[in-house]
């Protein structure tokens, strides 16, 4: 079934605020939303079973975009401040059982925590929370990855050479080949982020092209 009800509320008006400025934007909650189709998508697709209930799935996704506690005390709203997934689900399951741990849902509560707190082993128990590891791990791939990988470059001051550079970093030490060897446990996902792979890399290859005719690079 789908997010719905005080939970959804609750989740939703979180989301709805981007920093720690109280600014409003919908980024975190368009990369839930996101988050959520593609997992939709990927058991249409037959990489688990059809008759999978994504409710548990649907909430993890949400409550992963809730902001991060800064180590220095500080939060930081959204993915792109996050340092690692397991720092990210399992604050992320502190902060889902202090925002709607009254809501009359328990199962679906404990079922979503248990879902964030296996998603970050090396081998996570359970279908669900295999899927859930490797929707994440898709969304560094292909150009939207790359888009935001310069969302984060930007937020961090940096600018567009800075993101053709990085770019060029990761492919002289091998860094997506890593990724696509540990980093997925489906063929049919990790066959997409190959795909997705080769679009960011043609996409990263115009970039530094024009950089090269502005005489930066």
């Amino acid at each position: 079934m789908p997010l719905e009800g005080e939970m959804k509320r609750r989740l939703e008006r979180v989301l709805g605020v981007v920093d720690d400025h109280n600014t409003r934007g919908t980024r975190l909650l368009e990369d839930a939303q996101r988050l959520c189709a593609r997992i939709r998508r990927l058991i249409e697709r037959g990489v688990i079973p059809a008759e999978t209930d994504p409710a548990a799935l649907e909430v993890a996704c949400h409550a992963l975009q809730l902001p991060l506690k800064s180590t220095r005390g500080g939060s930081v709203a959204g993915r792109l401040g996050r340092t690692n997934l397991r720092e990210r689900a399992e604050q992320a399951a502190e902060m889902l059982v202090g925002l709607v741990g009254d809501v009359d849902d328990e199962s679906l509560l404990d079922e979503t925590t248990r879902l964030l707190v296996q998603v970050h082993q090396r081998e996570p128990e359970g279908d669900q929370a295999k899927l859930l590891a490797d929707a994440l791990n898709l969304e560094d791939f292909g150009v939207s990855g790359l888009i935001l990988q310069s969302i984060l470059v930007a937020r961090q001051g940096g600018g567009v050479t800075t993101v053709a550079d990085g770019c060029d970093k990761r492919e002289q030490y091998g860094y997506w080949e890593a990724r696509l060897k540990d980093g997925f446990h489906f063929e049919q996902t990790r066959a997409i982020a190959k795909q997705r792979l080769e679009q960011a890399r043609r996409t990263a290859t115009l970039l530094a092209r024009e950089l090269k005719e502005d005489g930066v690079l």
